[in-house]
Order: structure tokens, then sequence, then C-alpha cells
């Protein structure tokens, strides 16, 4: 019995809905994908910050250390998602579908990179602007 085809959009747009948890790669590889296990922790790290500065406050230096690791961990997601649908029919087919029937990318898959291309821009520089604000507000402190 043969294993189920992998398709591109579906990839893509798990990479976009639910990629923080490493779903997109255990679709793609299975739950032995080391990659896929590295999600889950940093994601619920980064959501640990979240909480912490919505009940302790700005001035909480360890939400300042976690609330990152959540926009990395979409970032890398959303970048597997837009590689995914980036990648050729054929060479995506040579890759996941080796001697099962073709799958095509269509409009699903442009469609799902242009949204992470959107959201993984829009997170990378939220992260990289809360990240510099708070070590630039921590020196002002010394």
């Amino acid at each position: 019995m043969s294993a189920a085809v992998k398709h591109k959009a579906v990839a893509t747009w798990l990479a976009l809905l639910v990629g923080v948890f490493g779903l997109h790669r255990f679709y793609l590889h299975g739950p032995k994908d080391r990659w896929a296990w590295a999600f889950p922790l940093p994601t619920l790290l980064g959501l640990i910050g979240l909480q912490r500065m919505d009940h302790l406050g700005q001035d909480d230096r360890l939400a300042w250390v976690l609330i990152p690791l959540l926009g990395i961990s979409l970032v890398a997601a959303l970048l597997g998602g837009i590689l995914y649908g980036l990648t050729p029919d054929e060479r995506w087919n040579e890759r996941f579908n080796a001697g099962r029937p073709a799958s095509t990318g269509g409009w699903p898959a442009v469609i799902g990179v242009v949204l992470c291309l959107f959201i993984g821009g829009t997170t990378l520089m939220a992260t990289i602007a809360f990240s510099a604000q708070r070590y630039f507000e921590s020196q002002v402190g010394q």
C-alpha cells in the first residue's frame, strides 16, 4: 500500500495556518521528523511570554526574551510555506510523490505563498522592532 499523495498547496497552507506547531513538516515527513518537533516548544514559550507581558506589564524582562521566540517560530514556518509553494511541480513530485500520481500546486499554492510573504514579512519586522526597542530601553536604564 502506497502512502497518500503530498499536495504542495496543502503543505503551504499548513505552514501558513498551523506551521508554528510544525504540522506542515509532520504532513510531509511524518512524526519522526526532528525539525517538526522543534517548532512547538519555542511557540509555546513565546505564547507564555505574551501572557506574562499581558499580566505583568512591559517591565517583565523574561517576557522580552520569550516573545521573540514566537516571532522566530512563525517566520520559520512561513518561510517553509514560501519554499513549498515556490517549488516547481516536477521537483515537488520527484521529492514527495515519487512513484505516486503527480500533484500540481495551482492557484491555492500561489495565494498561500503571497499570504506567507505578507504575514512573514510583517512578523519579521515586528519581531526585530520589538527586540530592538526592548534592548535599547534596557540600555537607557543602566
